[in-house]
């Protein structure tokens, strides 16, 4: 395999091609939109690819790479808190012709519901909740990669929860299980 200019990729190259589904899976969960994902994920490969000296080899690429789209996305959604709100985006249940229009219609307003909830948290409980909810990754690994400590994941993880619970009216049982173990309750709800 050799790249435009005839070369072979280099395995820093390489290392980071392979990234790219989580990168892209992992900004969608930041951005809550594909289209905005693939554009933070150019914007950390472009970044990455601009100081690759940045790297330590020897340690986690996955974990660089997260840290450089987390910082974009936090610098992004500031820029835009600044600006006010972007338009929204065009509507994607026309591409869904043929589809059960009633359970598409009432699962995308759910899931924009919690989009909507999660765009709400704070960029910290969001980016540990994108990490182990949304990539899938280990209460560990999300602490090695966001560069905080295993408690400091967990705390962020659980109040992110909550506030979501909260802020699509769920119960404590519905977001922690049955006993909602530590949670304030009011009248059922968390």
């Amino acid at each position: 395999m050799t790249g435009p200019d005839g070369k072979a990729p280099t395995p820093f190259a390489r290392d980071l091609v392979a990234l790219l589904p989580r990168l892209r899976r992992f900004g969608a969960g930041l951005t809550g939109s594909l289209d905005a994902a693939d554009d933070l994920v150019q914007a950390a490969c472009e970044r990455a690819l601009r100081a690759p000296g940045a790297f330590t080899p020897g340690t986690r690429m996955d974990s660089w790479m997260f840290r450089i789209m987390q910082n974009i996305w936090i610098d992004q959604r500031r820029a835009r808190t600044r600006r006010g709100p972007a338009t929204s985006e065009p509507d994607v249940l026309a591409a869904l012709v043929g589809a059960d229009g009633r359970r598409i219609t009432e699962a995308s307003l759910t899931l924009e519901r919690v989009w909507g909830a999660m765009q709400a948290l704070p960029e910290e409980q969001h980016a540990v909740l994108v990490a182990v909810c949304v990539e899938g990754l280990g209460y560990g690994e999300a602490a090695e990669v966001l560069e905080i400590p295993l408690g400091t994941v967990m705390s962020r993880l659980f109040r992110a929860r909550r506030a979501l619970g909260q802020a699509l009216g769920l119960t404590a049982a519905a977001v922690f299980g049955e006993g909602g173990v530590g949670l304030p309750r009011m009248n059922g709800h968390l």
